[in-house]
């Protein structure tokens, strides 16, 4: 089990990554960051970053409801032109995710999943 600062350094170590955050989608809080300080994606943004994709999460959440599906939402994935942007949300504790933005032409996003998924696996909140 990681703390959430390991669990930040782990994130951070993903090939490719700019930045990674942990966020409560229910309140907005960014409860932990850690970034390169890349002029792609800077270190200061990421909190900004969580507080504007907790909108993306409810409105996915909304949308999963009056679809009526029965599955939960496990990553939500945003394509930019030169970056990857996932939002992982932790099973364990309702209302987490991580937040992880990857260079697209350093990462792998595969990679990255398979990564983000054992962070958050081994995560202790």
């Amino acid at each position: 089990m990681q703390k959430i600062e390991d669990s930040l350094v782990n994130g951070l170590s993903i090939d490719g990554a700019l930045g990674v955050a942990l966020g409560d989608w229910k309140s907005g809080m960014c409860l932990g960051f850690k970034g390169t300080n890349s002029s792609a994606f800077p270190e200061e943004k990421l909190e900004l970053a969580v507080a504007s994709n907790t909108e993306v999460i409810r409105a996915k959440m909304r949308a999963v409801e009056s679809l009526k599906f029965t599955e939960a939402i496990e990553e939500i994935l945003i394509i930019l032109e030169t970056q990857y942007h996932l939002i992982r949300l932790i099973k364990a504790v309702n209302g987490l995710f991580f937040y992880l933005a990857l260079d697209r032409e350093k990462s792998n996003l595969a990679l990255a999943r398979i990564k983000l998924n054992q962070i958050e696996a081994d995560l202790k909140v």
